[in-house]
């Protein structure tokens, strides 16, 4: 019988396997600290563009614009105007994050703080900053929507958690030092 349930649906559910998918100490202190720093840089890079964009926009290289927006919608500025749904929707990122925590190891700790700290930033914006539920966005590419520092460091880390996912394609942990 103990056969069986191992290789069944009920391995999934065993104590064991639970404890398989946490995180140590290191891994949660390094994905809170990388959120920590998005949400940081993030706030802060907002704060200092909306000051010195409000003049207008500025070309800087090549395609690289800085310009001021204000995105109600979602991620590229798709689905404008649905600014609440968009708050909830940001809070059920936060929650994807746990996710990441099947990836142990430096990778998937990394991409939980990317992904964390860069949904957190924005939802702090579209709660706290008076925008009406709009976030900042300020660094325009050329045939790209405009951007913020939050949006980066989602997609870096939904970018790390996939390829620490390919490098586990059983769902297992990632190595430790992944």
């Amino acid at each position: 019988m103990r056969g069986l349930q191992e290789r069944g649906a009920v391995a999934a559910l065993t104590p064991a396997r639970h404890r398989a998918g946490r995180w140590s100490r290191g891994q949660l202190l390094t994905g809170a600290l990388i959120g920590v720093l998005v949400v940081v840089a993030d706030q802060l890079s907002k704060s200092l563009e909306q000051n010195a964009l409000a003049g207008g926009p500025s070309h800087v290289l090549g395609p690289l614009d800085l310009e001021l927006t204000y995105n109600s919608g979602a991620a590229f500025g798709v689905g404008r105007g649905l600014a609440p749904v968009l708050i909830v929707a940001g809070v059920a990122l936060v929650l994807v994050v746990f996710y990441g925590r099947t990836v142990r190891g430096r990778s998937g700790a990394v991409a939980a703080g990317l992904l964390l700290g860069g949904a957190l930033s924005n939802l702090g914006d579209r709660l706290f900053r008076g925008h009406g539920g709009a976030v900042i966005d300020w660094i325009h590419l050329s045939h790209w929507p405009t951007f913020n520092v939050a949006d980066s460091c989602v997609v870096v880390g939904v970018g790390l958690l996939l390829l620490a996912n390919l490098r586990s394609p059983d769902g297992a942990a990632a190595p430790a030092g992944g």
